[in-house]
């Protein structure tokens, strides 16, 4: 005999509970009767009580002093060179920041310079500054997922 397809979802859930230990009494004769009359469900119930039994006899293995020395050295050097990084950059952009607008303040103040050859000037330090951004960005996030960069001679 084959267990209904309606049935399926309402022996999972007994199924889930008796594996946890939180079934009702109710719910346990229910559980019980499914069991007893479908060897699907049987089988099912054997398994995951053999997966339970073994899952809890496992145990993590720890690893020696060594590899957590290891470990902790790698993530101070990683959080200190992210920090660093991130100084770097902020500077980086405080200073361009502040040059480029001295630049651009220049350019508009300078009474001598025709408009056009003012937006072209603006235009061009404008368009170097976004490539340079878009260079730089696109450098840092290909060296994070491209493994074969270091390798390659260009």
């Amino acid at each position: 005999m084959q267990l209904p397809d309606s049935e399926k979802e309402k022996f999972r859930l007994l199924l889930m509970a008796a594996i946890d230990g939180e079934i009702s009494g109710e719910e346990k004769a229910r559980f019980e009767q499914y069991v007893g009359q479908y060897p699907e469900c049987r089988e099912e119930w054997q398994r995951y009580a053999k997966l339970k039994e073994v899952t809890k006899t496992m145990q993590f293995t720890k690893p020696h002093p060594e590899v957590w020395d290891r470990y902790w050295v790698g993530i101070y050097n990683r959080i200190e060179r992210g920090l660093g990084w991130i100084v770097f950059s902020i500077g980086c952009v405080i200073l361009l920041t502040y040059g480029g607008f001295k630049a651009i303040e220049s350019i508009i103040a300078d009474p001598q310079l025709e408009l056009v050859v003012k937006i072209g000037i603006i235009a061009v330090i404008g368009g170097l500054t976004l490539l340079m951004v878009s260079v730089a960005r696109e450098k840092i996030f290909t060296a994070k997922t491209d493994k074969y960069q270091k390798e390659v001679e260009r």
